[in-house]
């Protein structure tokens, strides 16, 4: 499967830089079969048509309302100093399924501007290269307190390593439709934060005997909900 990111409904429109990216890079033949998809569970087949410098679809099938994954999980994350590994959580996060990704600023947070259009466009393309038919959505860099205001702690858990804290297993979490999980960055939550976090009712995780990096810690929860289905 061929597939493109563009507007389906009402009318199939592929935007204007993947209409360059498969005329310039992939250099697809006019009549040949593609995709597109708007991100939001809807997609159309067809073959690709040339008007003058513009790429259209004549559309053979639309696909509407098509299912994601059946457990939402909204990964809330300090982003790393080094901007390659949260690039590297970013892509990974999304091909296993992610639904939403929000940066957190913590008191520990080193890293406090994002290129949060980058960010959004690794998503995009890794949910192409997976096949994707609902994008995640990326929230800006958001106060951790401004964060977990707006939670259901009952849906809503922390992973932190600091061993004066009980944690509960992830195999023992209640079945929910959507979870929420928080990580901190490196050198973890502060205590103070983590004793907030237990006065709002968020329960904490543990992702077992090893210290995980940041980003590890992204990835390991987006595949343990992913392995769910399987």
């Amino acid at each position: 499967m061929k597939l493109f990111h563009g507007q389906v409904l009402p009318e199939v429109e592929i935007h204007p830089e993947e209409q360059l990216h498969i005329v310039k890079v992939l250099r697809i033949k006019e009549g040949e079969e593609i995709f597109v998809t708007d991100g939001h569970g809807n997609l159309a087949r067809g073959r690709l048509v040339f008007e003058g410098k513009k790429v259209k679809l004549d559309v053979s099938e639309f696909s509407t309302k098509l299912p994601g994954f059946p457990v939402k999980v909204h990964l809330a994350i300090a982003p790393t100093k080094n901007l390659d590994r949260i690039e590297f959580f970013t892509e990974k996060a999304t091909e296993l399924g992610v639904s939403e990704i929000t940066f957190l600023l913590t008191d520990k947070s080193e890293r406090k501007i994002l290129n949060l259009e980058r960010l959004i466009k690794q998503t995009v393309a890794a949910s192409k290269q997976s096949l994707r038919m609902h994008f995640p959505t990326v929230h800006p860099l958001t106060k951790l307190s401004d964060f977990v205001a707006t939670c259901d702690p009952h849906s809503t858990y922390v992973a932190h390593c600091d061993p004066g804290f009980s944690r509960l297993q992830l195999n023992d979490l209640p079945k929910q439709d959507s979870q929420t999980f928080l990580i901190g960055p490196e050198g973890d939550f502060s205590e103070k934060e983590i004793e907030r976090l237990i006065a709002l009712g968020i329960q904490a995780v543990s992702l077992g005997p090893q210290r995980l990096r940041t980003e590890t810690a992204g990835i390991f929860l987006a595949a343990w909900n992913y392995t769910k289905f399987f």
